[in-house]
């Protein structure tokens, strides 16, 4: 869909169907990091990507009130490792994500760890890995295998932690550069996949329909509300504190303002 004349762009992940609800025609589908440099080139009117693009570059603005979010397990970002977790050397990592390659490396360092993180892209041969960081459709595909691997839910670890909700995704802005009429779109279709949760799990083709229904309605939380908004804020200040990244102040955009 073209929205400020330019496509909408999205990842191809079952957790963000329920915000593409009437988007779909014309949509552009990329992995995380590849969605952002299309964004940051000036190619997409806006993005559904991992939070920490929005926190470490500027001039891009959030739109208040959706996320890619959970309060708890979120079963699709996960650490799988056979080495003892205090003792891992070395973990392969879906570079896909910095968000969350990130929050791997903050829970990490809170134990006093800080192994080797090296990139990895070949799915097929994930189970072969002893330490290894998977999100999306590959971390449910593995998790629903029988691998010898210990599971850590990035989700659930965050929350034991902190006792927040994680953002993991947000619709990304250019700050300036984008209309009422694109913000109550996109607005839109997250009302229209709320509604229409029950459809969107029995009619897909991903996975079978009760695990859709349990992700989509359940691990995965579409709202940005107070709760999520602190967790966000956390997180940055640990981006700064606790591993030294520069972060900008984050622009909420509301749909309905001018």
């Amino acid at each position: 869909m073209l929205l400020d004349e330019l496509p909408i762009g999205s990842v191809p992940y079952l957790n963000a169907v329920p915000l593409t609800v009437g988007l779909e025609d014309g949509l552009v589908r990329l992995c995380p990091s590849r969605l952002a440099s299309r964004f940051k080139e000036g190619h997409l009117s806006s993005a559904l990507l991992s939070v920490t693009e929005a926190l470490l570059s500027p001039g891009m603005d959030i739109l208040d009130g959706v996320a890619i979010a959970c309060r708890g397990p979120v079963y699709s970002v996960i650490l799988a490792h056979q080495d003892p977790l205090d003792s891992i050397q070395e973990i392969a990592v879906d570079s896909a994500s910095c968000t969350s390659v990130n929050l791997l490396r903050l829970l990490l360092r809170w134990r006093g760890l800080a192994p080797r993180l090296v990139p990895f892209s070949r799915y097929s041969s994930a189970g072969e890995i002893r330490n290894i960081l998977l999100i999306g459709n590959p971390a449910i595909e593995f998790r629903r295998r029988q691998y010898p691997h210990h599971i850590v839910d990035l989700g659930m670890e965050w929350y034991r932690q902190t006792g927040l909700p994680f953002v993991f995704a947000v619709w990304i802005l250019p700050r300036g550069r984008h209309s009422q009429r694109l913000r109550m779109a996109l607005r839109q279709a997250q009302r229209d996949g709320l509604q229409q949760l029950d459809r969107l799990a029995t009619d897909g083709v991903e996975f079978d329909p009760v695990f859709r229904r349990r992700y989509l309605g359940g691990y995965i939380r579409y709202k940005m509300e107070t709760d999520e908004k602190r967790g966000l804020e956390f997180f940055s200040r640990e981006l700064t504190a606790t591993l030294g990244l520069e972060t900008h102040p984050i622009s909420y955009s509301t749909a309905e303002s001018s």
